[in-house]
């Protein structure tokens, strides 16, 4: 993916809000944490833990003490994991035995007890005397929640409590709330933002994928741009209507240039066409000319045979030409090549023959069985045309080799028909129109046979080809057919 295309950036953007919206939920995850309700219940367990721990030590359940260990003492040992933690001992007169607060962040060991909360801790250490369980206050004011307990402390004396207290300090106001409102404000329009982004993203990577895909595959009969389906998408859209614009332009212009180069053929076609006509024609009237001034019988039936014999050169020119150019209807059927090709090849032995020109029929490597779908009169005249080319361009003592072989290209079975000649091979400058009508470099011939072949083949939908060859080792002319076509 390039870095500077749109589909990166909003990729990347999408991320950055992705992080962001992470970070915010951490940020509000944390002052969660320490908001009011979170802190008391953290005090409230702290507290707990602090009155169960001076009953565990003056129980002796955390180890013997030293004989004469001050209550202070006890108290503190037991507080001093517990940070902002204060306690001690109380007894049901009212008197407080024991006072320590470990964790005191004053400059010195704080030993004094506070006394704005005396009657606060008288009020929870006689509530525990009275239920005999712990017991937990909460006296929340402005800018702290204040929590205690009191529980029983037997192990002490019959009427003892012993105490702990912490201060939870009130996080919530005003400005808090607003902080709070702000960045939950913030974090679900991140978090909004990045889905809306990624539904987007996704969206339109899709139309874009469906847009490449379209574009990538080519039509089966043209090479022109499709005709794009619109997406939904505004700006996609825009691209959509100015390349099916541009499209329908290529096409018209597609169309005007076939036109133009349909007429440009038809008139090389009818130039080609006079030029073989008038020859004949010309040696026709030379003959009938010669006749009539000489008077005489002999004469004139030789001038007759000859303007017969080019009669029947036209006629042969224009049955070729109207079997090019006519539409053939290709009816199919199981055809045994073997005996195809031997036939043709025998129906030609005379004039290789007489040409000193051996053929060669090779089909051993058909499947013996599987008969390929062929229009049999059609075939039969496409390989008598390559044959007969072939004999014409092999010199005395060549050989003309027919071979067929089944063959499978990309997945389809294809029947091969190759027809080779020992001659001299096809000329370079001849080589791009060597299937075109009247494109011939020997003397005297049409030029249509090869034509012929081509149209034969492409109506069985298939095609030939000059396969390629050194120079001087003779010409090869491949015809690959479907097998048995869908």
């Amino acid at each position: 993916m390039r870095t500077n295309s749109l589909r990166a950036r909003l990729s990347a953007l999408w991320m950055m809000l992705l992080a962001s919206g992470a970070a915010t939920g951490l940020l509000l995850y944390g002052l969660y944490g320490q908001s009011t309700a979170v802190q008391v219940a953290e005090a409230e367990v702290a507290v707990t833990r602090g009155c169960r721990e001076i009953i565990d030590r003056v129980a002796g359940r955390k180890g013997p003490l030293p004989p004469g260990t001050a209550p202070e003492r006890i108290v503190a040992l037991a507080l001093e994991a517990l940070p902002g933690v204060e306690g001690g001992i109380w007894t049901a007169s009212g008197d407080s035995v024991a006072y320590a607060f470990p964790t005191y962040e004053g400059t010195g060991p704080k030993t004094d007890l506070p006394e704005a909360e005396r009657p606060v801790i008288a009020a929870v250490t006689t509530e525990a005397l009275q239920v005999d369980h712990a017991v937990t206050l909460r006296r929340p004011n402005r800018t702290q929640v204040l929590v205690l307990q009191g529980c029983p402390l037997r192990a002490y004396g019959p009427d003892a409590t012993a105490w702990t207290m912490i201060r939870a300090h009130v996080a919530e106001g005003p400005s808090y709330t607003r902080l709070l409102v702000g960045l939950g404000f913030l974090a679900v329009t991140v978090v909004g933002a990045a889905i809306f982004l990624g539904r987007f993203l996704i969206g339109f990577s899709r139309r874009i994928a469906q847009l490449e895909a379209a574009l990538a595959s080519p039509l089966a009969e043209a090479e022109e741009l499709p005709h794009l389906q619109r997406t939904g998408e505004s700006e996609l859209d825009r691209l959509v209507d100015a390349l099916n614009a541009a499209g329908g332009r290529l096409r018209a212009a597609r169309e005007r240039a076939v036109a133009a180069e349909r007429l440009a053929a038809v008139g090389r076609l009818a130039a080609d066409l006079a030029h073989e006509i008038r020859n004949p024609i010309a040696a026709m009237r030379l003959k009938a000319e010669n006749a009539l001034a000489n008077g005489e019988p002999e004469r004139a039936a030789t001038a007759l045979r000859s303007v017969i014999g080019q009669i029947a050169r036209v006629d042969a020119l224009l049955r070729d030409l109207l079997n090019l150019t006519q539409l053939r209807s290709i009816a199919r059927s199981p055809v045994p090549v073997g005996p195809l090709l031997t036939e043709c090849a025998q129906d030609h032995r005379d004039l290789a023959e007489a040409r000193d020109v051996r053929i060669a029929v090779e089909t051993d490597s058909l499947p013996p069985g599987d008969d390929p779908h062929l229009d049999r009169a059609q075939i039969v005249r496409a390989v008598e045309n390559l044959i007969l080319n072939a004999i014409q361009h092999s010199p005395d003592g060549g050989t003309v080799r027919v071979e067929a072989r089944r063959v499978v290209r990309d997945g389809n079975v294809l029947l091969g028909i190759a027809v080779s000649d020992a001659g001299a091979g096809v000329d370079p400058d001849l080589r791009a129109a060597i299937f075109e009508p009247f494109a011939t470099a020997r003397p005297g011939g049409t030029g249509l046979g090869l034509a012929i072949v081509r149209e034969i083949a492409r109506a069985h939908r298939g095609d030939v080809i000059l396969a390629p060859s050194l120079a001087g080792e003779g010409a090869t002319f491949l015809m690959e057919l479907p097998w048995r076509p869908s």
